[in-house]
């Protein structure tokens, strides 16, 4: 099967190869009647939503595992990044735990929510809660070696700079 071809097969369970030349999908795969399908808020929009498929509640100061019932196949070359939504952010205090969608990875995606108010907080069903982003990646062989190349920063860490 040529490159082309993978890319147009949305039944394939190959990785969309990343092209310089126009963009490879983002295969979304739902899991039940109850997932909905990533979008995007405006044309220019970085993040494609993503919606919670089940009602929950994420106690004050607590966490939770929010289910989205997709699966997802990102372009090889990329990753996903799940990123907060602004505006669950300042306006209830509900942030988002780390998430990385390896190219290879074809469980159902989860969103680990933070809820950093004095209450709880009812997630609906429907509800967008974070947000997909794809993200480039260099993937460089590992190298050992005795020493590194010297640099302005040097071994400064943190708060060094200012």
């Amino acid at each position: 099967m040529s490159p082309s071809e993978s890319t147009n097969d949305t039944s394939s369970t190959a990785v969309p190869k990343l092209s310089t030349t126009s963009q490879p999908p983002l295969l979304i795969k739902k899991l039940s009647p109850k997932a909905t399908t990533p979008t995007r808020g405006s044309a220019f929009a970085a993040g494609y939503d993503l919606y919670s498929a089940a009602e929950t509640i994420i106690p004050a100061r607590g966490k939770v595992l929010v289910d989205t019932e997709l699966a997802i196949a990102v372009p090889e070359g990329t990753y996903g990044r799940i990123a907060p939504r602004s505006g669950l952010a300042s306006k209830h205090f509900i942030d988002t735990g780390a998430g990385v969608i390896d190219a290879d990875y074809r469980g159902q995606v989860k969103v680990l929510l933070f809820n950093h108010a004095e209450t709880e907080y009812r997630v609906k069903e429907g509800e967008r809660v974070a947000q997909l982003v794809l993200e480039r990646i260099y993937t460089p062989e590992v190298v050992e070696v005795e020493s590194l190349e010297e640099s302005v920063r040097g071994a400064g860490g943190f708060g060094s700079t200012g």
